[in-house]
């Protein structure tokens, strides 16, 4: 079960958690990196919750999420099996949601019903926005009814402005990078293929276009892709080049 904190809101508390995750930023740290450090910083900003979560979702619909408690990791869970929750509402509607009793809520019955279950009481949820781009929410929660209010709901928006920029450029971050490694790994597939080409030139092929179907013919054949062809046969060539030279 969880443990309350108290009621009250802390303004240092939140100065330092923001101040803590800015150092994030400037040290660039990994996107998931940032949502787990953000889950934690969300706990010790909100006096009165005993766990915390973020959920952060990329262009492509992709959603990951982190918690700072593994009961929070399972009432996400459940959002996510649903496919319905204030979480998943704050993020599509950008708006916060509240929830100041589970057992009296009547939205989300099904989530309601199976998060209480797990010592869920009450909890809070902000979408976090950035350049009018909603990329996901943080929540709170408690495990008393009635411990989050309107100043929680404004305290963890601020709290989730900054979040989001923090967020976002590592997600900005992430996908260059992995737009970079897809863009090189397709430059040295173009010039992998290339090589073979050349190759089947000379062993015979009577232009680049023969060499080219000669190299895609051996793929059907194999059931291997024109890459992974190309790469065997330069591979292959280049060792037994070396075996020569050392001969």
């Amino acid at each position: 079960m969880f443990r309350s904190q108290g009621p009250d809101v802390r303004s240092a508390d939140l100065t330092l958690a923001l101040t803590q995750m800015s150092r994030v930023l400037l040290a660039a740290q990994t996107a998931a990196t940032a949502v787990d450090l953000v889950g934690v910083l969300a706990v010790e900003a909100i006096h009165g919750a005993v766990g915390a979560g973020v959920t952060l979702v990329d262009r492509d619909g992709k959603r990951s999420r982190a918690a700072s408690h593994p009961l929070v990791l399972e009432a996400d869970g459940l959002q996510y099996e649903f496919d319905a929750g204030p979480c998943l509402t704050a993020w599509r509607e950008r708006r916060p949601v509240r929830i100041a009793d589970l057992t009296t809520e009547d939205r989300w019955p099904e989530w309601t019903a199976a998060a209480a279950a797990l010592g869920v009481r009450s909890m809070v949820s902000v979408p976090m926005v950035t350049q009018d781009r909603a990329i996901g929410a943080i929540k709170v929660y408690a495990a008393e009814a009635g411990v989050f209010d309107n100043d929680t709901d404004r305290v963890l928006g601020l709290f989730a402005d900054q979040a989001a920029v923090l967020l976002a450029n590592t997600q900005s971050i992430a996908e260059a990078r992995e737009l970079s490694a897809t863009l090189t790994e397709a430059l040295d597939d173009r010039d992998v293929v290339a090589q073979a080409t050349g190759i089947m030139l000379a062993q015979g092929a009577v232009d680049v276009e023969a060499g080219f179907v000669m190299l895609m013919a051996a793929a059907h054949q194999s059931g291997l892709t024109i890459h992974q062809v190309s790469r065997d046969l330069v591979d292959l060539v280049s060792t037994r080049n070396l075996t020569g030279s050392l001969s």
